[in-house]
């Protein structure tokens, strides 16, 4: 997506007050012509056939959806695979739902979802949000991604007893890395893991220069290529 491409979402949620109530605060806060809300979808069957219809760079997908398989959000998910959005990149889904439960987080992620937040996120936030989710971060907040990481916990052991580029990280490397690559901003992995900004700044210069990336998207890319989020 080129700088100036107003960015495409689709919005699937089956209150349809819910909504019409995102379309409006997002147009509030989103520059003129910086987003266009390009289809929404109250089921799971009509989710899958407007984002295969209209192919959007973003979908803000609810986790809980009548129709399907009865997996809600993972129908969708499964059901758009291989779906590009029109710039050629994945279509991607963010997670907006009222829960904030870690059996739905763990399950949208695992069906591929880019990153989850509850329903109680700003405008201005979401908007970013879903930003971050169309340049392929991937988007939390710090509590759902809790989860995320003690569910994938044992996978990353297994595949660090093998790995030797991960092998080149001290162990708070490791875990200023994995937040990095869950989406945490500086000042949110500084206050998970009690330390400066600038020595999370320090840490992430180490693992790219380690790892020999240049951005935290390339670091998002390898974190996931080997399960590590």
């Amino acid at each position: 997506m080129t700088p100036h491409a107003p960015l495409r979402v689709v919005l699937v949620d089956d209150h349809r007050m819910f909504r019409t109530g995102v379309r409006t605060e997002l147009a509030e806060v989103a520059p003129v012509g910086g987003l266009d809300i390009v289809g929404e979808a109250a089921d799971v069957e009509a989710a899958v056939a407007v984002i295969r219809r209209v192919e959007p760079d973003v979908v803000l997908l609810d986790v809980h959806l009548p129709g399907g398989a009865g997996r809600g959000g993972v129908d969708v998910i499964t059901g758009c695979a291989g779906v590009e959005a029109l710039n050629g990149e994945p279509v991607r889904f963010l997670a907006l739902s009222v829960s904030d439960a870690a059996d739905d987080v763990i399950a949208v992620i695992r069906a591929g979802a880019r990153g989850y937040v509850t329903k109680s996120i700003s405008a201005v936030d979401l908007l970013t949000a879903t930003r971050r989710v169309a340049d392929g971060d991937a988007v939390f907040s710090p509590r759902l991604a809790g989860f995320v990481l003690d569910a994938f916990g044992a996978a990353a052991g297994e595949v660090a007893e093998v790995d030797e580029e991960l092998d080149r990280l001290s162990a708070r490397e490791r875990e200023v890395m994995r937040l990095i690559a869950r989406g945490y901003q500086y000042k949110e992995v500084a206050k998970e893991l009690f330390i400066s900004v600038k020595t999370v700044e320090t840490h992430v210069s180490s693992v790219l220069r380690k790892l020999q990336l240049s951005s935290r998207h390339e670091l998002t890319a390898w974190a996931m290529g080997r399960r590590l989020i």
